[in-house]
């Protein structure tokens, strides 16, 4: 008898325990296959224990904007108030930003690179993401310094900004002080920052650096307008800086730091997509009568287990 309880089956482990190896899989096995196992991993699955990080980062990259706030909607949803990290590239619209900021009682982390998000909606709920020490708006074309000093005032907590442009997005701006301004007045707990591309003036990033003095790595590659002078950079004991002007080009060191890398590939392939990725058959994987369970099971297994060669293993 003894032996016969010496081990505990599968689905009698609690939720939490289930949760934190759930959270190790990826997405579509964790909306495809897991739910299907039994009734108790489908319901762990289905709860928060799996979503108090969401990261979509890579998914959502080649979906329509539609599909991504769907999708973004039901993860959201799922983690019940308990969410602590989100990424998310290409959100579609200032109310999925807004969504996000309902939801963000306890987020520390918010990426959304290559967002159409809106000045107006970012100083309207940045006393709601208050909670922040990560932000990453990286390639948001419609924001600018009214974006960045609303989170400044209202993310008391923020340690990392990346506010990364390309060159060509930028051609149309006389110059980006503001930003650079809005940084220094109002994030002096920064140890992080990228402002890669950024039309900026030397004199905006020596306030930075004077306004915060936690900073450990600044990032200005591609702010052509920048010359730092080495004597000065050196009077600020830890501080590592990248770009024009420095010494320091050591970025080999600080690559795991770089939301850069990635995006301009994302730009190319995009026009090249083939038919795994038709909107099309997108639209009818999701009818407006479905159910968000009916929803993800459709687009993740029947569309791309047709489609797509992801070679998921079918579920038992």
């Amino acid at each position: 008898m003894e032996e016969e309880n010496e081990f505990r089956s599968w689905d009698e482990l609690i939720p939490d325990a289930l949760g934190l190896i759930f959270r190790k899989l990826p997405l579509q096995e964790k909306l495809t296959v897991i739910p299907r196992v039994c009734k108790s991993w489908g319901r762990t699955v289905a709860g928060p224990y799996c979503w108090q990080e969401v990261d979509i980062m890579e998914w959502s990259k080649f979906r329509t904007p539609e599909t991504i706030a769907r999708m973004l909607q039901m993860l959201v949803l799922r983690s019940s108030g308990s969410l602590r990290k989100l990424c998310v590239a290409g959100l579609p619209n200032d109310q999925s930003f807004s969504f996000i900021a309902d939801h963000a009682n306890s987020l520390r982390t918010l990426r959304l690179p290559r967002s159409e998000i809106s000045d107006l909606i970012v100083e309207q709920v940045a006393a709601r993401l208050s909670t922040l020490t990560y932000l990453d708006v990286s390639y948001c074309k419609s924001i600018g310094g009214p974006s960045l000093e609303a989170i400044g005032k209202h993310c008391k907590h923020l340690r990392k900004l990346q506010r990364c442009m390309y060159g060509w997005e930028v051609l149309d701006k006389v110059s980006q002080d503001d930003e650079a301004l809005a940084i220094a007045a109002t994030m002096p707990k920064l140890n992080h920052l990228e402002i890669l591309y950024l039309r900026i003036s030397t004199e905006a990033v020596c306030q930075i650096l004077l306004k915060c003095p936690e900073l450990q790595l600044l990032d200005v590659r591609g702010c052509y307008s920048v010359k730092l002078d080495e004597r000065f950079v050196k009077k600020f004991s830890g501080l590592k800086v990248i770009g024009p002007g420095s010494d320091n080009e050591g970025w080999d060191e600080c690559s795991n730091y770089s939301v850069s890398s990635g995006y301009l590939a994302w730009d190319f392939v995009a026009s090249v997509m083939d038919d795994d990725f038709d909107e099309e058959m997108l639209d009818e994987a999701w009818e407006d009568d479905q159910s968000m369970e009916d929803v993800e099971m459709r687009f993740y297994d029947g569309f791309y287990l047709d489609n797509g060669g992801f070679d998921w293993p079918l579920s038992p």
